[in-house]
């Protein structure tokens, strides 16, 4: 993939459409999320058109404070997950992304850079009218790290008015199959992160 991958998500619409991009312009994913489902559920592909698909994402239960994922690829194969931190979650955003091995154990930890960052969203997005305008103002950051401790991904918001834009850079050499898992988990944390921005 070329990083830096670019994301937009439009904010008027029934059901979240992200699109990912890599630095070409290129088409990387294309989410889609499926409405009226008991256990949310959530499409991948490659692209817009949805004829190559790449995963699903589905919840481990029906309401859970602390949010559990599973991806599975075309197969129906586990290949990883994504969990909320539940109360750690309350300050700053925290998710650990799940490794595919049998264990389950978190192989990356997302968490967001600034608590004040959430806190003004979180008071100015409560304002009529002027919360409109958050997308300007207040742009979280969250960064992925290994379980040493190294930073491999960072995800921006971008400022945007009336679509979610957001830009992922690599930060460290990672394998194809760790920047789909981590790609698909910060896709999986944006649908839940929905109504910031």
């Amino acid at each position: 993939m070329k990083y830096p991958l670019n994301i937009k998500r439009k904010i008027i619409s029934v059901a979240p459409h992200f699109y990912v991009t890599d630095s070409d312009n290129e088409p990387v994913l294309y989410v889609e999320q499926k409405l009226l489902k008991l256990k949310e559920h959530i499409e991948v592909f490659t692209d817009d058109t949805k004829e190559i698909k790449l995963c699903d994402i589905k919840a481990t239960k029906v309401i859970d404070w602390s949010s559990g994922y599973n991806f599975t690829d075309e197969q129906g194969n586990f290949f990883g997950g994504i969990k909320r931190k539940g109360l750690k979650s309350l300050w700053k955003a925290r998710y650990e992304i799940n490794s595919g091995n049998s264990d389950g154990a978190a192989e990356f930890n997302v968490s967001e850079e600034s608590v004040l960052v959430r806190i003004l969203d979180g008071i100015i997005g409560e304002i009529p009218i002027i919360g409109y305008f958050t997308g300007y103002i207040a742009n979280p950051t969250y960064v992925v790290k290994d379980t040493s401790g190294n930073a491999v991904m960072r995800l921006r918001k971008k400022p945007a008015l009336w679509e979610g834009k957001f830009s992922i850079e690599s930060l460290s050499e990672l394998s194809d199959a760790q920047q789909i898992q981590i790609l698909v988990g910060l896709l999986m944390m944006l649908i839940l992160e929905k109504n910031r921005g």
